[in-house]
């Protein structure tokens, strides 16, 4: 590959040692003054490659509207905020960070898991408006014995899994139908493989770790909530379109189950009418799973390393459309090994 004039354009600001990844290795940065996709359109012009993260959603148009776009390289584990098919159609080469922040993750949704049977967060805020009764009326719950219902049995499934065994007389379901038998195999002694509907009905936790698409877009509706415990909570850390938030929001109102934790939701940011900022049996975080101080500067690394393996003529690594490889402009990257 050339090194022809072009560069690195970002739509939100990334972590400095990202960024200077990206200049000591020759490469001009462009940053947007905002992720508006109005702003960062006329930037797409000259750009090369985007680093992003979660504040746009890089569709068609913008894509188009760049001269020779090479990537588009995403600091987070998801890409479902690329128009997949229309990057692939324009020979743009797109990655993740999938892995990356597999651990941050998997701690962020056991802090849930605890939260949600201890009731830290509804405790707190009664204690601060001096409602000290609240210690006869709203009792915690032990998490030894508690059955975990993991749905996506991945890096981060299955480091939750690995977090959550030594908590005491625990019992771990997982539902993943494309997991390799030699995963199951590795998880056979702490982890029983199920259907999603036996996983439903006998979790007293179920936690969602599976990517957003087409298959699984509303996997979590009313009928599967209805399937789960009345004292079970639900806990979302993936994305919110997996959850039907209309249904959960019911079921929350009606008590079919008991509580959830969610990371993530339908519409970011969160809507100021959206009934769950009233609920006393939820507890919300800002899509912020993966943000710890250590995190976010793995990610950007991660994501601005394949930047220049790809500037430097080498295949990068977790190509999310590797159908894009077959197209003559790619022919001559240096496969990796």
């Amino acid at each position: 590959m050339v090194r022809n004039k072009g560069y690195v354009l970002l739509p939100q600001p990334i972590e400095e040692e990202a960024r200077k990844m990206l200049e000591d290795a020759g490469l001009e940065v462009v940053v947007a003054p905002d992720p508006k996709p109005e702003t960062v359109a006329p930037l797409m012009k000259g750009a090369k490659a985007v680093v992003l993260r979660t504040g746009i959603y890089m569709d068609e148009a913008l894509i188009k509207a760049a001269d020779d776009l090479w990537t588009i390289s995403r600091t987070g584990g998801g890409v479902d905020n690329v128009d997949l098919k229309a990057a692939t159609a324009h020979g743009v080469i797109v990655t993740s960070s999938l892995g990356v922040n597999a651990s941050t993750v998997a701690e962020h949704t056991l802090s849930l898991i605890l939260a949600l049977f201890k009731q830290f967060f509804l405790l707190d805020r009664e204690v601060r408006k001096n409602n000290f009764k609240i210690r006869y009326k709203n009792y915690p719950q032990d998490v030894q014995g508690k059955c975990l219902g993991i749905i996506g049995f991945g890096q981060i499934g299955q480091l939750l899994a690995e977090y959550y065994h030594p908590l005491g007389r625990t019992k771990i379901l997982a539902y993943d139908p494309v997991l390799p038998d030699e995963v199951k195999n590795k998880f056979r002694a702490t982890v029983d493989f199920v259907s999603l509907e036996e996983l439903l009905k006998e979790a007293d936790v179920v936690s969602i770790h599976v990517p957003l698409n087409d298959h699984t877009r509303n996997m979590i509706a009313w009928e599967q909530l209805k399937m789960m415990k009345p004292n079970a909570y639900l806990v979302n850390v993936s994305r919110g379109g997996i959850v039907n938030e209309k249904d959960l929001i019911k079921a929350l109102k009606e008590g079919v189950i008991r509580g959830a934790g969610l990371d993530v939701f339908e519409k970011e940011p969160i809507e100021e009418d959206n009934p769950l900022l009233t609920m006393d049996n939820v507890i919300l975080t800002p899509h912020t799973a993966a943000l710890t101080d250590e995190c976010v500067v793995r990610m950007a690394t991660e994501a601005v390393k394949r930047v220049i393996d790809l500037f430097n003529g080498n295949e990068p690594e977790k190509i999310a459309n590797p159908e894009v490889l077959k197209l003559g402009k790619w022919q001559q990257l240096k496969k990796r090994a």
